[in-house]
């Protein structure tokens, strides 16, 4: 018999524990072992079982959600699903949540919750059992004075390089524990690096945020993409959420195109079509990086890339929240190399120097 994943449901609102126990128990690969009125009572529950998934909200008395959140990545890192209607009213609580740890978020409605918990039954039992797949992990030194002296003691080059346009690109492709993957990255390369395109699944406004955030805490710059902008050393660019991203080139210069269209393998922006761009515009001159996500998007761009040339790298298993997107990219022979995702940033750097 199939063990049955563990839920914990801690919110403030009475309709929401029983709609969502009753939704998540309709399905018999799940059984709700308590509910929680807020972290305190959820701490004291976790005592005598703890979950596999805890279904968590934001804005709750006495502790709020991202404070118990972190609380747990630091002591006992277990898969936590985000439901709350702050998520819908700024991408910075959801942001927040994804980056201490929370392996994906789902909006509430403030008006006509008992209908729509009933009707997204099926998103809330997807988003529960990727969770429970999932391994949550409190990545060290991201944002801390760790990363910056990495940093440090990757500089390269001199200031002018970055007004230099190179051949170079770096293309990255993520999902589900990405937005903390990218954070590790980034935060760990130094001002003097390649041009670096990004396609992280994220939904549309929620780019911007998370590209912003970045730009505070990284020596390189980061933004959210717009058409026509250019890629050269020092910037990130991240695909727009809900816009597809290819990446162009004109003359000696390498830019971005912002676009519109159908969802590829159900997803927009997609990697596949960041990665399928990338081999036809740059093909050895880029350096191709899968990382943790659930689905096999971006693994045939992947293959792609590999195909002409390029250099192509998939995060290991072990460093993986969810070793999916790696996963299928390897099966089709796409990944020259796989690695942990401490190593990643380096290996960038060796790329860049070449």
């Amino acid at each position: 018999m199939t063990t049955r994943i563990k839920v914990l449901i801690v919110d403030d609102s009475a309709v929401v524990r029983q709609v969502m126990t009753a939704v998540l128990a309709s399905d018999p690969g799940i059984e709700v072992i308590g509910v929680a009125a807020d972290p305190i009572i959820a701490q004291e529950r976790m005592q005598s079982e703890w979950p596999d998934v805890i279904v968590l909200d934001v804005e709750m008395p006495r502790m709020d959600g991202i404070t118990f959140l972190k609380k747990i990545m630091t002591e006992r890192p277990t898969a936590v699903v985000i439901c709350s209607t702050l998520t819908a009213n700024g991408a910075t609580t959801t942001l927040q949540a994804l980056a201490a740890g929370a392996i994906c978020c789902i909006t509430k409605p403030t008006l006509g919750l008992k209908d729509f918990l009933q009707r997204s039954g099926a998103e809330l039992i997807q988003s529960v059992k990727m969770a429970a797949r999932a391994k949550p992990q409190a990545l060290p030194g991201v944002g801390a004075p760790v990363a910056q002296s990495a940093a440090q003691h990757l500089e390269a080059g001199n200031a002018q390089a970055l007004s230099q346009t190179t051949d170079k690109v770096v293309a990255i492709g993520t999902s589900t524990g990405g937005t903390q993957a990218l954070e590790a990255v980034l935060t760990a390369l130094p001002r003097v690096s390649p041009g670096i395109v990004i396609v992280q699944h994220m939904p549309e406004k929620f780019t911007a945020m998370f590209a912003a955030r970045l730009n505070g805490i990284c020596a390189i710059e980061v933004s959210e993409a717009r058409n026509g902008d250019r890629v050269i050393a020092g910037r990130a660019l991240i695909a727009p959420g809900g816009w597809h991203m290819r990446l162009e080139r004109s003359g000696a210069y390498y830019h971005v195109g912002v676009m519109d269209g159908p969802p590829v393998n159900r997803h927009k922006p997609s990697v596949d079509v960041l990665f399928k761009s990338v081999a036809q515009v740059a093909g050895s001159n880029a350096l191709g990086i899968i990382m943790t996500g659930m689905g096999d998007d971006g693994a045939r761009g992947l293959r792609g890339m590999h195909d002409t040339g390029a250099r192509t790298i998939g995060q290991d298993e072990q460093s993986c929240v969810v070793y999916g997107m790696p996963r299928e990219a390897v099966k089709l022979n796409a990944v020259d190399v796989e690695m942990p995702l401490a190593h990643i940033a380096a290996e960038i750097n060796r790329f860049w120097q070449k």
